[in-house]
């Protein structure tokens, strides 16, 4: 296996990605293989449990209050009813089922029902994600004990780009949350999103933070920016080139993602319905490894369990079935 660093510099990661495009997909590919069945894709699926309503003012966002996208708020959903979703997502062939809640952080009163929600889901033997905004040290003891597999906060961007999307909350308070969840003994999934109008400077800057870290998250979602009316990122960059970030830009930062995390799980995350298959399978050999199924990621349309189906086969790709070698070696090194 791949020896994994944590010492990575900027110049480092800003080396890779000025790397002939061929040369770089061969690095990636070749870290991917190391490290990962080549031939196959995690399948996942997200569903939001409480939508809209949050006070925050991610730019990109289109459940925030500040927005003028059209998503009404509404209350948590009944357990049963998370569950019955989940039972479905399991039918469907997804290994880990992911829940978000569009708060700034989850309210005590909350966590009764969201505790239970995770031993439902895990008692159908899927794996548990959730994102549910900021955590205190207590809440993630909660969430641990409960048996929450993955807790999803991304950093979004670079520290420096970070401010120029969201004022609500600062870059820290993202990095005390994934603090507090990698010290519950829960799995970090963190990632950020390409294509809201940051340079290639920040992208080395996103990709060097979570390689940084002194333990690489789990589990790494790239996300291409879903522009959406109403949103200060999707009035900004509306009808400009910069209304979709360049394909072969995205591919090398998942490329990037790969090398420098060698053992997380890279999702391509939100845009994939806007990608060509061509832009998928480029992603997929630069070592993309897992992809959220159905047709809807929170509020976003997505590319649907059809067209997948029909992707994986004309690729050779099937669904992972084993444990993810992230979660193994950190099993192993425990026991």
């Amino acid at each position: 296996m791949t020896q994994i660093r944590a010492d990575w510099t900027r110049e480092e990661i800003a080396d890779l990605f000025n790397l002939p495009f061929t040369e770089l997909l061969f690095q990636a590919a070749s870290v991917h293989r190391e490290n990962h069945p080549p031939d196959q894709i995690q399948l996942c699926t997200l569903l939001s449990i409480k939508t809209g309503g949050c006070p925050e003012d991610c730019g990109y966002c289109s459940q925030s209050v500040h927005a003028d996208s059209g998503v009404e708020a509404t209350k948590l959903m009944d357990v049963q009813a998370v569950l019955q979703r989940a039972a479905q997502a399991k039918d469907q062939g997804s290994q880990r089922f992911c829940m978000g809640a569009a708060w700034r952080n989850p309210k005590d009163r909350d966590m009764s029902a969201i505790v239970e929600i995770v031993k439902g889901v895990r008692d159908m033997g899927l794996e548990t994600c959730m994102t549910l905004g900021m955590l205190e040290p207590d809440q993630a003891e909660m969430l641990a004990e409960a048996g929450l597999d993955y807790y999803n906060h991304n950093i979004d961007s670079s520290p420096e780009y970070y401010e120029r999307v969201i004022s609500t909350r600062d870059f820290q308070c993202r990095l005390d949350t994934l603090d507090h969840v990698r010290k519950s003994g829960i799995n970090v999934c963190s990632g950020g999103i390409i294509g809201m109008g940051e340079t290639r400077e920040d992208r080395v800057g996103f990709v060097h933070t979570l390689a940084t870290l002194e333990a690489h998250p789990e589990s790494v979602p790239v996300n291409a920016l879903v522009p959406v009316k109403g949103t200060v990122l999707g009035d900004m960059l509306a009808d400009t080139p910069l209304a979709q970030i360049d394909d072969i830009e995205f591919v090398r930062t998942v490329a990037v993602a790969r090398i420098t995390m060698p053992m997380s799980m890279v999702r391509l995350s939100a845009g994939r319905e806007s990608m060509s298959e061509a832009t998928q399978a480029l992603c997929f050999l630069a070592g993309a490894n897992s992809i959220f199924t159905g047709d809807k990621l929170l509020t976003a349309p997505n590319a649907g369990d059809d067209s997948d189906g029909a992707l994986f086969a004309k690729l050779g790709l099937t669904a992972l079935q084993r444990e993810e070698p992230a979660r193994v070696c950190k099993v192993s090194e425990a026991a």
